[in-house]
């Protein structure tokens, strides 16, 4: 794990609340890692009680075991972390649903439902109930996790619209409450280094190619820690006039599809 740096400012967040939806594990929890170091109070929430549990404990913050499918038990969230630490300052809703790589018709409808379940409405449900609140104070930060999946075709043709819903609604709320102070952003990461895609690439060597990394322009593949920099960032006064963007980590995978009909990515001069 990437050591966590404190950053530029130790007390950037000033003692403010940060809620992590999704942050028991991987992206989520090396973003409630961050935060925390840089002086945010930070909420946990996450359908993982263990990890989510043991993160929490280690970081003292408080944990809420959460479904974001469940439409009520997100609607009921903001008030129980104000009754915990107090009012919402950072939303970053990093809860998502995944698909494997599967030719379409091999692909189980139910997964339709299950992966638009959490990624659409799940993302949905939580701004809809945190930004109200923030509105209503005239300040507030949200961050989206999207996918590079959302603007580059995929194989994943469930994932990756589900992903484009993300940076379209993120746009239509920045619009929404861009007047009451409050910012909503993205962040689209590429393939990330967290534990799940860590054993995927032991499991599954072809998911991603021979060697993904090859397929980025940085000849690597993204930190989790990464992410959190970017998200870290957005939720900071540092991007106080950065609004309804989609910020896309991902090494440069982006960047390097165009270059593989020329022969790929250049190696670097002898």
């Amino acid at each position: 794990m990437t050591p966590v740096s404190p950053g530029p400012d130790a007390t950037e967040g000033r003692g403010r609340v940060a809620v992590v939806i999704g942050g028991a594990n991987g992206i989520g929890a090396a973003t409630a890692r961050l935060m925390a170091a840089r002086g945010w109070r930070v909420a946990l929430a996450d359908c993982d009680a263990a990890a989510g549990g043991a993160l929490a404990a280690a970081l003292a913050a408080p944990f809420f075991a959460l479904d974001v499918t469940d439409r009520a038990a997100v609607a009921a969230l903001p008030a129980r972390v104000e009754a915990a630490l107090g009012p919402a300052a950072a939303l970053v809703v990093s809860a998502g649903a995944f698909q494997r790589n599967l030719r379409v018709e091999e692909e189980d409808p139910a997964e339709l439902d299950r992966i638009l379940a959490v990624n659409v409405k799940g993302t949905w449900c939580a701004n809809r109930a945190f930004g109200p609140g923030m509105a209503r104070r005239r300040a507030g930060s949200i961050v989206n996790l999207a996918s590079t999946a959302a603007s580059l075709a995929t194989p994943l043709s469930i994932y990756g619209p589900s992903k484009s819903a993300i940076v379209g609604m993120t746009r239509s709320f920045a619009g929404e409450w861009g007047r009451a102070g409050v910012r909503v952003n993205a962040v689209s990461p590429g393939i990330t280094l967290v534990e799940r895609v860590r054993a995927r690439l032991r499991s599954e060597p072809g998911r991603y190619g021979a060697d993904p990394a090859q397929t980025t322009a940085l000849g690597r593949l993204v930190a989790p820690e990464e992410v959190a920099e970017a998200i870290a960032f957005l939720c900071s006064d540092r991007a106080s006039a950065i609004t309804g963007i989609d910020l896309t980590v991902d090494c440069g995978w982006g960047v390097s599809a165009g270059w593989a009909m020329y022969g790929g990515v250049r190696p670097p001069p002898a």
